[in-house]
């Protein structure tokens, strides 16, 4: 059996950059004091990365806070952080703003809110430079442009005059990292930098801060809660829970043998883009603790599948495992009585997380071209008038958000839709919600066209089996209603009126999505986000509907929550034989959910078939692209595939001349023959099978792109 021991101080050829000692951050509150942080500790070098992980409050953001001197005044802090030998916490504001910026770059999740509105992207790149630097407003001009085309800004010496409203999220956040690097800082945190990005964007934000840190020599401590991210990008991982590290180690070993249940249960929650087996996640039962007047023991326990009764007897120390530890690494040191007894994420042989039973999907079982279709577009566009003037406007153009998109679902089945901001998934879902006859072409629910619905009562009729659950589940409940109010409504809107049977009916809806049904008299702001997601599932399916659409329903979860919705989703389906229009920006979520999957790009599907056939073979560039940029949740994967980083800038979406519309993006296009880029630019391609007359692809050199593969 292998020993723990207490933690020990290695020896290293360097002193740290950064140095860490017992932080604790604590806040006043009405029910007592919060303490945030709880004795957090870690050393970091020049030149590396720490990942720092775990749900929404551990104290990720507040430990980073802490180091920048950023916490309000009423922020209890004690302890040391202390960078190049100088303790930050003794420092008064005055000093510390000379720190930040100059010594320590930040890297905020909303770039938008980073930036000053009504001045230029390069003038606050200046103002960065001038107030650490004794710099002339000539030579700082040209060091921001520098900076710009650094970090991959088109035309950087005109995007310098340009104004924040003026950059598309992606490049604002590059923008963000050209300020926090604009004085070769000794070290940059990068507070969930690729959170609200599209897949594509984010491979290339983590690219560039690659790039920044070579440039700078910086250390980096990335915080996120995608562990993708991490295996990717961090040389170290701290896990954090309770405002308080609760497991590290080097980026190889953490991922290869995680040894405390709470990495396990995140791991295991995380659907994975090489995964083909689809097998239920193992999600994280409960939710974390309260930080105010804790137990002394062990704040997982609760949660924990592996607990026993010295569990909550004492809280346990970070201690090292003996033989744990990456050779010339960090030492791995997890806080758990039991953590030399697990190995390969198992006790005894035994996985601490059995993988939960799956229902039989009797729907699937059934021929695909033998179900009944729930959902079919064909040819639908939309178009939205672009104007121009102020009193009198004019109209100067037309924004293609849907350019004829073909489509269609069948009973029990769950079509993923996926592309970057920007090209019309969700425009495609208002117009399917809409009930009314679209520009263009047709749209069918359950067999009926959407044209053919005159009255009122044919709407409603078709209402009841179409249902939508929204992204944020807080902004779609009403705060001022109750949960029994929130599913009486639409029970009450096709004509439900008796109590008791209200009352019964509401009990088996909360049953079935999870939920105890004694809390039918609670407010939603008294659940956890994962509950009143689930709240909002159980309100679409109050009216018993064949489909559900679904727009990014897990994307502002916790990852450990997101696995149990996921799961729920899965059940429902295969219990109630419901079909999901699911659409979301994770392809690893829409890979494990997803029984076929459509890729659209500026208002067109270019890619459309089966999961399997799509994720294993890709035939469009654009699908290559964003599959490359899927971050895997394995160090060794991560350092060793082919990433596929797109260039160039997105053409107008009120530009509908012939021709391929990822062309000025399209890496198959530069390796062509004239000839050929010609075709690419005069003619638009059509939806077209090869092999597999069910995977669609609109590329004229797709079958150049699978020889090459191959």
């Amino acid at each position: 059996m292998i020993e723990q021991r207490a933690v020990m101080t290695k020896p290293a050829t360097q002193q740290p950059l950064l140095c860490v000692r017992d932080l604790k951050v604590a806040f006043p509150s009405e029910s007592g004091r919060v303490d945030a942080v709880r004795g957090v500790s870690f050393d970091l070098h020049r030149g590396k990365t720490l990942g720092i992980v775990g749900e929404s409050g551990s104290g990720k953001s507040v430990t980073s806070m802490a180091v920048m001197g950023l916490l309000p005044d009423y922020a209890a802090v004690t302890g040391s952080v202390t960078l190049g030998g100088e303790n930050l916490l003794d420092l008064d504001d005055r000093r510390m703003s000379k720190v930040r910026g100059r010594r320590i770059g930040m890297i905020f999740q909303d770039p938008l809110s980073s930036l000053t509105p009504i001045f230029s992207i390069g003038s606050q790149i200046v103002e960065a430079l001038q107030i650490h630097q004794d710099i002339s407003s000539a030579a700082a001009w040209k060091r921001a442009v520098e900076l710009l085309d650094l970090v991959g800004i088109p035309n950087p010496d005109r995007r310098a005059k340009g104004f924040p409203h003026e950059f598309s999220g992606g490049m604002r956040q590059r923008a963000v990292i050209a300020m926090a690097i604009a004085n070769d800082p000794d070290l940059i945190i990068a507070d969930e930098p690729t959170t609200a990005l599209d897949v594509t964007v984010q491979a290339q934000i983590l690219d560039v801060l690659r790039t920044a840190q070579r440039e700078t020599g910086a250390a980096v401590i990335m915080i996120t809660h995608d562990l993708g991210v991490v295996a990717g990008s961090a040389d170290d991982v701290m896990v954090m829970y309770a405002g308080r590290a609760v497991e590290r180690a080097g980026v190889d070993e953490l991922f290869s043998r995680p040894r405390m249940p709470y990495t396990i249960g995140l791991m295991g929650a995380i659907p994975r883009l090489d995964d083909r087996d689809r097998e239920a996640l193992t999600p994280v039962q409960g939710t974390p603790p309260l930080l105010v007047d804790l137990p002394d023991a062990c704040p997982f326990a609760a949660r924990c599948p592996a607990v026993q009764d010295a569990c909550r007897e004492a809280e346990p120390d970070l201690l090292a495992i003996a033989g744990g530890g990456d050779v010339g690494g960090s030492e791995h040191s997890a806080a758990c009585r039991r953590a030399a007894e697990i190995d390969d994420a198992a006790i005894g042989g035994e996985p601490i997380y059995p993988v939960p039973a799956e229902r039989e999907n009797r729907a699937a079982a059934v021929p695909r071209e033998d179900r009944p279709k729930v959902l079919e577009l064909s040819d639908v566009t939309k178009t939205f008038p672009l104007t121009k003037g102020g009193l009198l406007k004019r109209q100067v153009g037309t924004v293609f958000a849907v350019n004829g998109i073909d489509l269609d679902i069948r009973e029990g089945e769950t079509l993923g839709l996926v592309g970057e901001s920007g090209c019309g998934k969700t425009t495609t879902l208002l117009e399917i919600m809409g009930l009314t006859p679209p520009e263009r072409g047709a749209i069918s629910v359950c067999g009926k066209d959407t044209a053919g619905l005159k009255r009122e009562q044919d709407i409603s009729a078709v209402r009841r089996d179409i249902q939508m659950v929204f992204q944020d589940p807080m902004g779609s409940l009403d705060p001022r209603m109750t949960v029994f109010d929130i599913l009486a409504e639409p029970l009450r809107a096709v004509g439900e009126r008796d109590r008791k049977t209200l009352s019964d009916k509401i009990a088996d809806l909360m049953e079935l999505v999870g939920l105890d049904p004694e809390h039918r008299d609670r407010f939603p702001a008294a659940f956890s986000g994962g509950q009143r997601q689930r709240i909002g599932i159980a309100r679409a399916l109050a009216t018993k509907p064949r489909l559900l659409v679904l727009d990014e329903p897990v994307s502002a979860l916790d990852v450990s929550v997101q696995a149990g919705v996921i799961n729920l989703l899965n059940d429902l389906k295969a219990e109630l034989g419901l079909s999901y229009l699911f659409v979301a920006h994770d392809l690893s979520v829409v890979c494990h959910i997803s029984d076929r999957v459509a890729v659209m790009y500026l208002g067109r599907i270019v890619e459309i078939g089966d999961t399997d056939s799509v994720f294993d073979n890709p035939r469009h560039p654009y699908t290559k692209a964003l599959l490359s940029a899927i971050p895997l949740p394995d160090p060794v994967a991560e350092r060793t595939r082919e990433r596929v980083l797109l260039k160039g800038d997105l053409p107008s979406p009120t530009d509908d001349r012939p021709g391929c519309r990822f062309v000025s993006r399209c890496p198959l296009h530069l390796t062509l023959s004239e000839p050929q880029q010609q075709k690419c630019r005069g003619v638009t391609p059509q939806l077209t099978g090869r092999e597999d007359q069910d995977h669609l692809d609109a590329c004229h050199f797709a079958d150049l792109t699978a020889s090459a593969d191959n």
